[in-house]
């Protein structure tokens, strides 16, 4: 079942929305660390009262792991369950 073109379609479907989406993430956070660590004056700029870019970047973190998390769910029920479920269709009935 490995080698099967429904396994490499549903392995593609997986590497094309989590690969691409994995290293955008990766590379927003980098960009919080080297900002938190290189441009100190930036992220401590204060947009309103005790709220500065770093208080906004951090909470962005946070936000943004939540919606990709999301967004991963509503892909896989959508794309990769009903061709994973049929994988194992096929490979329940072979047994």
């Amino acid at each position: 079942m490995q080698n099967s073109a429904e396994f490499g379609e549903l392995r593609r479907s997986y590497r094309s929305f989590a690969f691409p989406l994995t290293v955008g993430f990766i590379a927003w956070y980098l960009l919080y660390v080297l900002l938190s660590n290189y441009a100190g004056g930036f992220m401590g700029s204060k947009l309103f009262g005790n709220v500065n870019v770093a208080f906004v970047f951090g909470i962005a973190q946070f936000v943004t792991t939540f919606l990709i998390a999301w967004w991963y769910s509503r892909h896989a029920a959508a794309k990769l369950d009903p061709k994973a479920e049929a994988i194992k269709s096929q490979m329940e009935g072979r047994a």
